[in-house]
């Protein structure tokens, strides 16, 4: 069965870029039941001259590198310096000075860049911004969970969508929100950034450190919602890695695990073992696959066809991938803003 869905996939790739779902209830499907395209380190500048083009690109998810500096107290953005800046962000602030001044600024200064550039485009469709702390956080510095949403929401405000907003007034947990399928739809989330937060490569390699990103926001959350607090969250922790069922339950405690709903792996490894990755969609979660290009028959990581990536978008959404990710940041916009049904 898995064959002949890929198969179909394949030849309906066309087809799938037009969002009307299947299911005859989901006249306007939610969040959680499409299928759309992001671009890997869209901070890097061989990608992206500023900061704002990348969010001009179409890409439905950007990605950044974080550091918590601790000496300097400050969130750099960068792909290998942990105590400095190497990224397109410019120190703009104001739509009119986008696209023009000096690059290779901090987290407050994307962020900026991010509120300049909504100002120009108000109705944009919802753009995930997933996050990965390099070194995690330190919150010993003031580099913690509660200072990264107190960043983000003094930047962007109501331009974010919290797990507060998906919880609304009847669900005590993410998942059960998730399950329920709460999800706004992409229109109700026009004009909106969605904060994704991951375990970074350093952090995941440091031998003293057992208290990562994902664990830590997700103590976060609970705690914030026990105190009655949960608005002041601005993120989704996201479980990192693919794995075959549910991975929260071996990974952590009971009492986060129903505070993740969103799960981010490998593409290849979600569908070239055949891992039953129903249960994301079934379960109405945001599930992204990483390096979507490895997928077979593999295409290329940079420069595909737009047909490769309408028939790999087709694909994964048949796999029931939420997000795909790869390094297609020379896609033209009309490519990387599609978006497919999500099976």
């Amino acid at each position: 069965m898995r064959v002949v869905r890929r198969l179909a996939a394949l030849v309906g790739a066309s087809a799938m870029l037009v969002v009307v779902p299947g299911q005859a209830h989901a006249a306007s499907p939610t969040f959680a039941q499409t299928t759309t395209i992001g671009t890997h380190n869209a901070y890097e500048k061989d990608k992206y001259t500023y900061w704002a083009q990348a969010l001009d690109s179409g890409a439905s998810l950007l990605e950044l590198d974080v550091y918590a500096d601790s000496l300097s107290r400050r969130w750099r953005v960068s792909h290998s310096k942990p105590l400095g800046d190497d990224n397109n962000c410019e120190y703009a602030s104001k739509p009119s000075e986008l696209y023009s001044k000096n690059r290779n600024q901090d987290l407050g200064s994307c962020l900026d860049n991010m509120a300049a550039w909504e100002q120009l485009h108000p109705d944009h469709a919802p753009i995930v911004v997933k996050v990965e702390m390099k070194v995690g956080f330190n919150n010993d510095v003031g580099l913690g969970p509660d200072e990264f949403d107190t960043l983000v929401s003094q930047k962007l405000g109501s331009s974010v969508y919290r797990p507060a907003d998906l919880l609304g007034s009847s669900y005590s947990t993410l998942d059960a929100a998730a399950k329920a399928n709460a999800w706004p739809t992409r229109d109700q989330l026009k004009g909106k950034f969605i904060f994704e937060l991951i375990p970074g490569t350093v952090e995941e390699s440091n031998p003293f450190d057992h208290y990562w990103t994902d664990e830590e926001y997700g103590d976060h959350l609970r705690d914030l919602y026990a105190a009655g607090n949960i608005s002041e969250a601005q993120a989704f922790p996201a479980v990192l890695g693919a794995a075959d069922g549910d991975p929260r339950t071996s990974r952590y405690d009971a009492s986060i695990r129903p505070w993740f709903v969103f799960f981010d792996g490998d593409a290849a490894t979600y569908v070239n073992n055949g891992y039953d990755t129903s249960f994301y969609s079934a379960n109405h979660y945001i599930l992204i696959m990483t390096d979507a290009y490895g997928v077979s028959p593999a295409i290329s990581s940079t420069a595909p066809t737009d047909a490769e990536v309408a028939a790999r978008l087709a694909l994964l959404a048949a796999d029931h991938a939420s997000m795909i990710t790869s390094d297609w940041s020379a896609k033209s916009a009309s490519v990387l803003s599609s978006v497919a049904a999500r099976s």
